[in-house]
């Protein structure tokens, strides 16, 4: 999950645009860690070192491991531990951003330095799904969107991370959240969760987008905006909403109850106080994760 939270921040600050962040991100499952990008994240090298070992490569036939140990940036122990090391997914996007010429070695050790600081996770690991730095991370979303950062809302949003990466595909970036009074409906599916309080959750999008979410979760080709098209956007809301209320009648011993899902194709959204707009941008297009309060 790492990676689509940097490519928020990366999208957030203007170092990327959606079609390079989308076009970097297509490559991960086909992209090889080099040693260099992970000597750097693994703190051996700086981002100076490796690009000149990166400039020798160019003029001398010798593997990145030799020329850094003739140098003496790394140790022949240290180049066997970094090539058994397990790579993160966002440690690759950042190298397939560097050779995509979006910005150095240098520049990405800079961003990610930068990003762990003011997400304050910095003093925790992103090798492994951490789940304290993971909720630090969703935490912030909420403190953007001046909401609550309640036990429940976090977890909400956290599932519906794992949920779009699951069923649909990791290929997204969320996007800055936004806190409105209402929300105009272009077409979506909605369903109301009630426990202690009630609140409506919302999935939001244009119809060429819908074909497309629609078509990956139900892993068939929809070539139109059809009926299955609709069932296929309710069966997500309510997958995911029914393995939410699982969590927190687990987790915080709370009764809950999920009524059916239910079309809306025009209108405004209300809340009982506010309604945040969660956007996810996918390559096809951008998905809106409503809930109003």
């Amino acid at each position: 999950m790492y990676t689509q939270f940097l490519g928020n921040y990366l999208l957030q600050k203007g170092i990327v645009n959606q079609e390079q962040l989308f076009n970097a991100m297509s490559r991960l499952s086909q992209t090889h860690i080099k040693l260099g990008t992970i000597a750097i994240h693994e703190g051996f090298m700086t981002a100076k070192e490796v690009d000149e070992c990166l400039y020798v490569q160019t003029r001398e036939d010798r593997r990145f491991g030799e020329i850094a140990v003739n140098r003496g940036y790394l140790t022949d122990d240290q180049v066997n531990d970094l090539l058994t090391r397990q790579t993160p997914d966002f440690i690759l996007l950042g190298q397939n951003l560097v050779e995509d010429g979006i910005f150095s070695y240098e520049e990405l050790e800079r961003i990610l330095f930068d990003y762990k600081n003011e997400t304050e996770i910095y003093d925790l690991s992103l090798d492994v799904e951490n789940e304290e730095a993971v909720h630090a991370i969703i935490s912030n979303f909420f403190v953007l969107a001046e909401m609550p950062v309640s036990e429940e809302n976090v977890m909400y949003l956290e599932l519906m991370f794992n949920s779009l990466i699951r069923f649909v595909g990791e290929d997204f970036s969320p996007l800055t959240p936004m806190v409105l009074d209402e929300f105009p409906v272009t077409f979506g599916v909605s369903q109301k969760i009630s426990s202690d309080r009630e609140f409506l959750t919302h999935i939001d999008c244009d119809r060429e987008t819908a074909i497309a979410f629609a078509s990956r979760y139900a892993k068939e080709d929809f070539g139109d905006f059809d009926e299955y098209v609709v069932a296929a956007l309710e069966d997500f809301l309510n997958l995911h909403n029914g393995l939410f209320i699982v969590n927190i009648s687990n987790a915080l011993s709370k009764d809950i109850s999920l009524a059916p899902p239910e079309i809306t194709a025009d209108g405004v959204l209300y809340g009982a106080n506010k309604c945040v707009d969660f956007p996810v941008a996918y390559p096809f297009g951008t998905i809106h994760l409503i809930i109003c309060f």
